[in-house]
């Protein structure tokens, strides 16, 4: 796949799940989303992701890659949901067709301002989204 945009370098970055799951299973893009978590500082974690990564992880790939994976997503931004993003999920799901947690997660993204970082063929053609 083409990457739809570029972040500048300080806006906040959201990678969604599949980013973190290719990166940490060591898949075919993991290198591409690679640099995108090593932003810590400008990372911005829904906890629909950690919820997502976690679940992945821990049905198939044990405790000791899902032990690293908190420890990386947790030294980021942690954002819950709430009503506001809530409110706004409903609307880009409506919007743009998304599911309910890409429409949690991109609603995220809007939100803060952040670019979303995402291998999710769902996000093609969507506004402020990196596409790998």
């Amino acid at each position: 796949m083409t990457i739809v945009t570029a972040t500048t370098g300080t806006e906040p970055i959201l990678v969604d799940s599949s980013g973190w799951l290719e990166a940490l299973t060591g898949d075919t893009k993991a290198e591409q989303f690679q640099p995108y978590l090593e932003k810590e500082d400008q990372l911005l974690i829904p906890t629909i992701v950690i919820y997502e990564v976690l679940k992945k992880l821990r049905s198939g790939l044990g405790p000791s890659i899902s032990d690293r994976f908190l420890s990386h997503a947790l030294r980021g931004r942690v954002i819950p949901l709430d009503e506001h993003l809530a409110i706004a999920a409903a609307e880009f799901s409506l919007r743009y067709r998304l599911a309910m947690a890409d429409a949690i997660i991109y609603g995220t993204a809007r939100s803060f301002g952040a670019q979303l970082i995402t291998g999710d063929a769902a996000f093609e053609n969507i506004p402020d989204v990196t596409l790998i």
